[in-house]
């Protein structure tokens, strides 16, 4: 599906984002490994989301859905049945590697996969910690299709060479299924939803330092889970308006978690205008919420240090948007983890960027903008990235002219309404 936009209007009123997709993943799984019901309002809408839904229920976990409501019955401590067929992930890697983790501690044998770009994408990451807690997986060079043994697992003490949330999270689930205790160690912190949420279920993990750990053989119990509004998704909007001469634009109850909202810090450091309000209380999650009010400002160039991008991995394609119209030179170092989405995105931003006219490049694993530039309207390629084709639409809409972004309908992996939200709220 192609979709058309064009340049030369304003971001005015209020907006609501999906559910957050990172809590939505983790919201469904841990309601699966826990005795009871639980209940999740606001899940994400987007396909990666229903990824997980669907593989719960090939899982045996019944799930049913009633207005904005999701509800669960858990299957308890190791209480997974052994599907039938193979659990597909589609484009999903954060379906594949948490769920690699329940699936480790479950007595079970299942077989992963996913579509043609999940199936490039680094699982060896995952699958080492769980081998060595006592799981059988396998696959071929590091890559789906997965297979795990899952049965009785030992605790670790596991220090990962990278910070990250996926590979953190499915340790700290295939801890909760395992004898003793299980310690995940990362260089920086990551994305910390898991920990979060944990005490809701009856977990309450211990953190020290750059440390976190569980104790296995706890069962969690049934809870209730609010999911903000996903502050991934809030970054395009934030760098829209702030481009978009004549903006007033109010996001309304977005999660403010200081592990997602490191695009907020890059955005203050070059000079954007971003009211932040917080809301209180904070909701059933564990989650710290607030408003983003947001007005055109003039932006200055940045540099993103590489001990910054785990908190903000997701938002540096529209980032990168920005620094290409602020005045400098910006550079966004350590970006090699990019290069394992959905697509290649870092070679696919510079790429992006110098279609529009943008002055962008890559050296090593650095990216490097130079601006301000005159967008110019061009047809793009989202090559299937939904972080790409949301980009290249706010590009659109700061561009000269119509522009035509080329199988757009991949934004449905995270906000299947991103377009339709978007161009209504453009005003001429």
């Amino acid at each position: 599906m192609n979709r058309s936009i064009s340049g030369g209007r304003r971001l005015l009123g209020k907006v609501r984002m999906p559910g957050d997709k990172s809590i939505s993943h983790r919201a469904l799984i841990l309601g699966a490994m826990a005795e009871g019901t639980t209940g999740i309002e606001g899940l994400a809408p987007g396909q990666d989301v229903r990824s997980t839904w669907r593989c719960l229920l090939a899982l045996g976990v019944p799930i049913t859905s009633r207005g904005n409501r999701v509800t669960l019955k858990g299957l308890g401590w190791r209480g997974l049945k052994e599907p039938r067929v193979a659990l597909d992930a589609e484009n999903s890697g954060t379906t594949m590697r948490l769920l690699m983790g329940v699936l480790a501690g479950n007595p079970i044998l299942t077989e992963l996969t996913g579509d043609d770009s999940l199936r490039r994408r680094p699982m060896e990451r995952v699958a080492q910690p769980l081998n060595l807690m006592g799981a059988t997986i396998t696959m071929k060079n590091g890559r789906a299709p997965v297979t795990i043994r899952g049965g009785a697992l030992k605790g670790i003490d596991y220090v990962s060479p990278v910070a990250s949330a996926q590979v953190k999270s499915a340790v700290l689930l295939a801890g909760l299924l395992a004898l003793d205790k299980t310690s995940f160690t990362e260089p920086v912190l990551s994305r910390d939803h898991t920990e979060r949420m944990l005490p809701l279920f009856g977990i309450v993990p211990e953190r020290e330092g750059f440390k976190v750990t569980v104790t296995g053989g706890l069962y969690l119990a049934g809870a209730q889970v609010f999911v903000p509004g996903d502050a991934s998704s809030a970054a395009f909007w934030v760098v829209a308006a702030s481009l978009l001469q004549g903006s007033d634009l109010h996001i309304v109850e977005v999660g403010a978690n200081p592990t997602r909202i490191g695009f907020l810090d890059v955005l203050a450091r070059m000079g954007a205008a971003v009211r932040r309000r917080d809301t209180a209380p904070v909701k059933e999650g564990g989650e710290p919420l607030a408003d983003l009010l947001v007005r055109p400002a003039a932006l200055t160039a940045v540099e993103v240090a590489a001990a910054e991008v785990p908190g903000l991995i997701d938002e540096v394609p529209i980032l990168a948007l920005a620094a290409s119209r602020a005045q400098g030179v910006s550079r966004f170092r350590g970006l090699s983890e990019l290069r394992h989405k959905e697509s290649d995105r870092l070679a696919g931003i510079a790429a992006l960027l110098t279609a529009f006219g943008a002055d962008a490049r890559v050296e090593g694993d650095d990216l490097v903008v130079t601006g301000p530039c005159r967008l110019k309207a061009a047809r793009v390629d989202s090559g299937g990235d939904h972080r790409m084709a949301m980009t290249a639409l706010v590009a659109g809409a700061l561009a000269e002219g119509e522009t035509t972004v080329e199988r757009a309908e991949c934004v449905d992996i995270s906000y299947p309404m991103f377009y339709e939200d978007f161009t209504r709220a453009l005003q001429a």
